[in-house]
Formats: structure tokens, sequence, C-alpha cells
């Protein structure tokens, strides 16, 4: 693969990864969007429960009032044939079924409103239940996000803070390597100063015990005993 094919490779990967990164970032605040949305719509059904128990509770006294009211009544017919009154129970008896029929109505709408009630409960429950997932796993996704971004961040500078002791070591090194280069230097200039001088010639002879005072401590006591006896 040449070089220039490689780059467009890199470049396409660069890009790739921007893209894919700017795609989540879209995704977490979709996410963010869907939960507020959902938990509107959550608070809207929480109303809306609440309106049809309220006209559960007002079927169920209705319900209650007609079946009482079909009770009294059926007490009235009965009250009116015990007293031989047949055209006043016939008439009772019509009500009674007006109060059966409303009954049966009212009794139809309570059971739907019932059933609505407990599917209702239900899926709120189950809605309820996926939201606090799903929040959940949003702020899992962020935070191990921000915990992934601190680790890079750390791991950059360590990066960098080893990059920058391998420059201040080799620094360092180059430093002492003129310094001892430099000593080299120093001492081969007065080893030649020493020479030019004679100082050299003196050291290599005063070493081999020619010239100069080289007498000991023991060789001036023992030419003091030698004057005294002679």
């Amino acid at each position: 693969m040449s070089v220039f094919k490689k780059l467009l490779t890199a470049l396409k990967g660069h890009a790739t990864t921007a893209a894919e990164a700017v795609a989540d970032n879209q995704a977490l605040v979709i996410l963010d969007q869907e939960i507020r949305e959902t938990e509107a719509e959550i608070r809207k059904s929480e109303q809306a429960l609440t309106s049809i128990v309220a006209k559960e509770k007002l079927s169920q006294q209705k319900v209650a009032a007609l079946q009482d009211a079909i009770a009294e009544h059926e007490g009235y017919a009965v009250a009116a044939m015990d007293k031989g009154n047949e055209s006043l129970a016939l008439e009772v008896a019509e009500k009674i079924a007006e109060f059966e029929e409303q009954l049966q109505t009212e009794q139809g709408f309570l059971d739907q409103v019932t059933a609505s009630i407990v599917q209702l409960r239900k899926d709120l429950k189950s809605s309820k239940n996926a939201l606090r997932l799903m929040k959940q796993q949003v702020d899992t996704v962020k935070a191990t996000a921000s915990v992934q971004k601190a680790q890079e961040s750390l791991s950059s500078r360590h990066l960098n803070t080893d990059a920058k002791m391998r420059t201040a070591y080799e620094s360092l090194e180059r430093i002492q390597t003129k310094q001892q280069h430099r000593a080299a230097e120093i001492d081969a200039a007065r080893e030649m100063a020493s020479a030019e001088n004679g100082d050299d010639l003196k050291a290599k002879l005063s070493q081999a015990g020619i010239g100069g005072s080289t007498g000991s401590a023991n060789d001036i006591l023992a030419r003091l005993k030698n004057r005294d006896n002679g």
C-alpha cells in the first residue's frame, strides 16, 4: 500500500471515529429528550388515571344508589300486592324495571372503567420501571464516559510527563558529557603548560631521585649523627 493510500485510510479512520463520537453524543441528547417526553406522558397518564378513578367512584355510587332504589321499590311492590292493589304494584314494578335497566347500563360502564383502571395501572407501572431502568443506564453511560475521559486525560498527561522526563534525562546526559569533555580539555591544557615550564621534567627527576631536595627525615638524622661523631 502506498503512503498516499495509507494516509487516505488514516484520514477515513479519523473521520469515522469523529462521526461516531458526534453520533454517540447526539444519541445521549436524543435519549435525554425522549426520557423527558416519556416522563411528561407518564404524568399525563397519571392525571388521566386520577380522572378515571374519580368516574369509577361516581359510577360505584350510582350503582349502589340504583341497587338501593330497586330494593326499596321491591318492598313497595310487595306491600302493594299484600294490600291487593295490583295496579299500584304494577306501577312500582315498571319503576323497578327502569331502575334495573339503568343499573345494567351503569354496571356495564363501571366494569369497563374498572378494567381500564387495572390495565392503565399495569401499563403505568411497566412504563415507570422501563423509564427507571433507562435513566439508570443513561446515568451509567454518562458516568462511564466521564471516568474514561478522566483516564484518557491522566494517561495523556502521563505520556507527556514520560516524554518530558526522557527529554530532560537526555539533556542531562548531554550536559554531563560536555562537562566531562571540558574537564578533559582542562587537564590536557594543564599538562601542556607544565611541560612548557619544565615542571613535568622536574617531577620526573624528583621521582627518580635526581636533583633537588630528596632527603628524608631519616637521612637528615643520619647526617647530623655523622657530623657530631666527626
